[in-house]
């Protein structure tokens, strides 16, 4: 049943879309507006029908800091004009910019919206290919390792020209320790306090190894993080994957290339892709990870440290993804459920987490 206060928001959000397109100054007039959020996350994605028959992407989000905001989408923005000379030219869906021509020296503006309670930024309309099948083959898992592998390569490669973002999941891992040791946490975390002092300790832990592993010193390069089967498409060149396109930001960052391991873990897992979804770390151990990691260092090598910081990676994800903004990025039935395995599932697995076996790739 659509209730009326469904019906306020979006009326609410049809009116943002509405205002930001004219805000942008494109003459194109929309002539209808389609929603396809994934129904997982609070942002809201809308496909905007325009009267020449094009179409264009648009997402409003409420949380978080707009700021943060606009920066993430002007570095997708760099990230996708410095990889132009490369194979890689049309894989990410660009932001769109400012319609003014930029000052002489600056590289053009990412347009966004924002109203001080929503903001908005629009997107191309991406080709999309194939869809990776639930469960891979073992053939399909190593291509993807050689395709993620060229990939970090070249984004690696035009990391030096992009600038560091104003967040890193060191700042983030101190801000949840700040949350917790706040008084009132209780009002945003549903846990009881042998539960938080527990998540303090988690966030302690995860800081100290960073510092042990030289988190500071690693070369840092754009990541999407989130490599789920819905954000993004392969093409099947000569029966081989092809990355094709991506489309989805959410977690985007300037981070070491580890922190999109563990979503590609999933995707190259026997589990499988599923509706109902938990965040364990299984994934990493198995023989198929493995295979991918293989196919991966054949063309970007890795190390040691590299492989035994996956647990951080995967640390991180639950302390930041699912404890700190959870509440944001998961529609309230996946929130509350994921909250619960954080502490009773996924950080105790996390803490006897032995990633040795993976060392055998290095061989």
């Amino acid at each position: 049943m659509v209730t009326p206060a469904r019906l306020n928001q979006a009326a609410r959000y049809d009116a943002e879309v509405r205002d930001a397109w004219r805000a942008y100054g494109d003459p194109r007039a929309i002539t209808s507006i389609v929603e396809v959020s994934a129904k997982v996350s609070t942002n809201h994605v809308y496909r905007l029908h325009l009267d020449d028959g094009n179409s264009v992407i648009a997402k409003v989000s409420s949380y978080g800091s707009y700021f943060l905001f606009r920066e993430d989408h002007d570095r997708i923005h760099r990230t996708r004009q410095l990889l132009q000379p490369t194979r890689w030219a049309d894989l990410l869906a660009d932001v769109y910019v400012e319609r003014d021509e930029p000052t002489e020296g600056r590289v053009a503006q990412v347009f966004t919206h924002y109203t001080g309670e929503l903001w908005t930024a629009f997107y191309q309309d991406v080709e999309l290919g194939r869809t990776l099948p639930r469960v891979l083959t073992e053939g399909q898992v190593g291509e993807l390792g050689e395709e993620m592998a060229l990939l970090h390569r070249d984004c690696a490669d035009v990391a030096r020209r992009i600038p560091l973002s104003s967040k890193s999941i060191k700042s983030d891992a101190i801000h949840l320790l700040d949350l917790l040791s706040d008084k009132h946490s209780s009002l945003k975390f549903q846990y009881d306090a042998e539960q938080k002092q527990y998540l303090r300790r988690q966030c302690h832990e995860f800081l100290e190894q960073l510092d042990r592993f030289g988190y500071d010193d690693w070369a840092k390069i754009p990541v999407l993080i989130d490599w789920n089967l819905g954000n993004f498409s392969v093409s099947m060149a000569k029966h081989q994957i092809r990355l094709f396109s991506r489309w989805d930001y959410d977690w985007f960052r300037i981070e070491p290339r580890l922190l999109d391991f563990y979503f590609l873990s999933r995707v190259s897992s026997a589990t499988g892709d599923r509706t109902v979804f938990s965040y364990s770390p299984h994934t990493l151990l198995e023989p198929r990870f493995k295979q991918f990691l293989a196919a991966y260092h054949r063309i970007y090598p890795l190390n040691e440290h590299e492989l035994l910081f996956l647990r951080e990676v995967y640390r991180f994800f639950i302390l930041n993804y699912v404890v700190r903004e959870g509440d944001n990025f998961f529609q309230p039935a996946y929130w509350r459920r994921l909250q619960n395995e954080a502490v009773s599932l996924c950080l105790p697995a996390a803490e006897h987490l032995d990633l040795r076996p993976l060392l055998d790739i290095l061989d």
